[in-house]
């Protein structure tokens, strides 16, 4: 049993993660998995990867009617978790990077049924095969295309196009960050694209005075702003720290020791085409 856990406990925490966009609940899922697998005999695992899947796939999609309705609750919109992921090279942090979606990725999963979601993750994330997601789900593979049809379409990505997002760079995020100091607005705008999406997860507690905004107009001169109102608020010099979270550069940003929002960049041919901030403290422990 330790050994089928630690063979694949990342790779249950990065499934059950993208199927609920809560650390939490991949958390409770990994774990409630293992109870149930240490009272199987050994000689009925023949094939554990297939296996441990098919339970953490069956909690989470049984955790996710539950969690619709809390995020119906949800004061503002609701992003996924953050998490960091690991920056030292082994075999646990290949798992993870290898098979997380980006944030904007786990973002755009939000518009899709659990059914959707599922296969879109197991064949999008972890590479299953049709066959394999069919048999996974109890399932025809018939049914299965058709899921992943239409949760590209909810998505708004074509058959043609891939899911791999363009890589934030950390000379992006350097950029971006002293165009904010220097109070550049010219150079903020050079950086987004004219539709641009800001939104912002507060969950009510964290410092948001507005949800979601558009354009790159919007978009600049709120930053801007935000930026020169948050440096005055806070006592001690925000601090703006690139961070592995999600598999990509993200921004952690900080006020002394308490750790204020985290940020994430997608990127559209070069440009900003959306930024996420997560400023619910209750998200922020994992960063």
């Amino acid at each position: 049993m330790e050994e089928l856990y630690d063979q694949y406990r990342a790779l249950l925490f990065t499934l059950a993660y993208q199927l609920t966009g809560s650390a939490a609940d991949a958390e409770d899922a990994v774990q409630d998995v293992f109870v149930k697998v240490c009272g199987i005999p050994p000689e009925r695992l023949v094939e554990p990867k297939a296996y441990l899947c098919k339970i953490v796939t069956n909690h989470c999609l049984n955790q996710q009617k539950s969690a619709r309705k809390k995020r119906e609750m949800y004061v503002g919109p609701w992003l996924p978790e953050p998490i960091r992921t690991p920056e030292e090279d082994t075999l646990e942090s290949k798992v993870v990077r290898r098979d997380l979606l980006s944030y904007a990725m786990l973002v755009l999963l939000e518009r899709l049924t659990p059914a959707e979601r599922t296969v879109f993750v197991l064949r999008e994330a972890l590479g299953f095969d049709y066959p394999e997601i069919a048999e996974l789900l109890g399932k025809r593979e018939a049914n299965c295309r058709k899921l992943m049809s239409r949760a590209r379409g909810r998505m708004g990505i074509s058959e043609e196009e891939t899911v791999a997002a363009e890589a934030v760079e950390a000379d992006w995020v350097d950029r971006f960050l002293t165009s904010l100091e220097q109070g550049n607005i010219d150079h903020v705008l050079s950086l987004l694209t004219e539709d641009v999406m800001l939104v912002l997860d507060g969950g009510g507690k964290g410092n948001a005075a507005v949800s979601q905004l558009q354009t790159c107009d919007r978009v600049a001169r709120f930053l801007l702003s935000g930026f020169k109102g948050a440096q005055s608020h806070y006592r001690e010099r925000l601090q703006f720290e690139c961070a592995p979270l999600n598999g990509e550069n993200g921004i952690v940003i900080r006020s002394g020791n308490e750790t204020l929002a985290a940020m994430f960049i997608q990127l559209r041919h070069g440009k900003f085409a959306g930024i996420y901030f997560v400023l619910n403290p209750d998200k922020l422990a994992r960063v």
